[in-house]
């Protein structure tokens, strides 16, 4: 009897040859300029037995940029950087789709360009710290976008995206959680504003929905993902009614044709992921959290998910598939290396006991 976790599935215009998907994970590759390297080609090569990777979180702009070595696409440099790292991809199978992170008001001066600031809905900093190359720091209080710079904004998002093309990617991914730019307009506690981007619920929409039209706007909706977490705290990220919100968002988008939505499980265990999208989003469902072989099969086998997706998992076992294909035990992680430069813990994995 054939497993559903090994099929092959289309989502939207993307064609995966099984519905294993590698998460995005920060890593802190990058080099000094944003681009990414060929230690970075490697490590997605390895991990292209997956049916599709969506790639760690990339800036579409300097002011987007929020933690140590994270990678850009925002210039030309970068579409060729990006470019080796897609051919490896594909040429092991894989379809690869570039997730598109603006971290708003999480980040640190020390992280960013000279000439870069960080931008969000309204100015209220967050209680929350990132990586820098000195430690942990705290996040200090970020310029509130006029409303005359908001179109500029989603305008990074829509040039990203023509650049995530040019460079090969087969879709791209709007990261809308973990206290991102997003995830700030939607949310009432870091949404402050009195103009069209805030205050209604629909108000509140508003960013995200024409952020998805303009990327959708490059090469089609069929190519373009979100990726949401409902109640999701990280990064002091507080709305008042997250069901209701993200109710609104899922029947917003619900008729754009998306590739896909990819979704965590919430932390808030009232709010049923699943049943929410199922309830209010016409399109194919990715969803993610501490999934194995057997529960990813059994989730699949409900007919309400298209696919599943696996994070850490996948940073220790580069042979993921092959591994839940065979049975085999999977190696732990060392959270000692998960953002640490070098090829150790990255495409040079030891066995490892926690």
């Amino acid at each position: 009897m054939t497993k559903p976790l090994f099929d092959q599935i289309q989502l939207g215009d993307i064609r995966l040859q099984n519905r294993v998907v590698m998460a995005p994970m920060t890593r802190s590759r990058a080099a000094d300029d944003d681009c990414a390297t060929p230690l970075m080609a490697e490590y997605y090569r390895q991990r292209a037995s997956a049916g599709l990777i969506i790639t760690e979180g990339t800036q579409p702009s300097a002011n987007g940029k929020g933690y140590c070595r994270t990678p850009g696409i925002y210039n030309e440099r970068h579409v060729e950087a990006w470019r080796p790292v897609v051919e490896g991809v594909h040429a092991e199978g894989a379809a690869i789709v570039l997730q598109i992170m603006h971290c708003g008001r999480i980040g640190h001066p020390d992280n960013k360009s000279a000439d870069a600031i960080s931008v969000a809905p309204s100015a209220i900093a967050a209680a929350a710290k990132v990586f820098t190359a000195t430690g942990m720091q705290a996040t200090p209080c970020p310029t509130a976008l006029a409303t005359g710079d908001i179109a500029g904004v989603i305008e990074e998002y829509a040039r990203a995206t023509e650049l995530a093309f040019e460079a090969g990617f087969d879709g791209v991914e709007l990261h809308c959680t973990s206290g991102y730019l997003p995830a700030q307009f939607l949310s009432t506690g870091t949404n402050h504003r009195d103009d069209q981007y805030g205050g209604s619920l629909e108000n509140r929409l508003r960013f995200v929905v024409e952020t998805l039209e303009a990327m959708s706007s490059v090469e089609g909706a069929g190519k373009v993902g979100l990726r949401i977490c409902p109640a999701n705290p990280f990064n002091d990220l507080q709305d008042d009614k997250p069901q209701e919100t993200f109710e609104a968002l899922l029947s917003a988008i619900s008729d754009m044709g998306l590739a896909y939505v990819h979704a965590i499980h919430s932390p808030d265990t009232s709010i049923d992921v699943i049943e929410l999208a199922k309830r209010c989003f016409k399109g194919n469902l990715i969803v993610n959290e501490n999934y194995d072989a057997e529960s990813a099969d059994q989730v699949l086998a409900s007919g309400d998910v298209q696919a599943v997706s696996f994070g850490k998992p996948f940073v220790a076992n580069p042979d993921l598939v092959q591994r839940f294909k065979d049975g085999t035990q999977l190696t732990e992680l060392d959270p000692n290396t998960l953002y640490s430069p070098g090829a150790e813990g990255y495409t040079s994995y030891r066995e490892h006991t926690a």
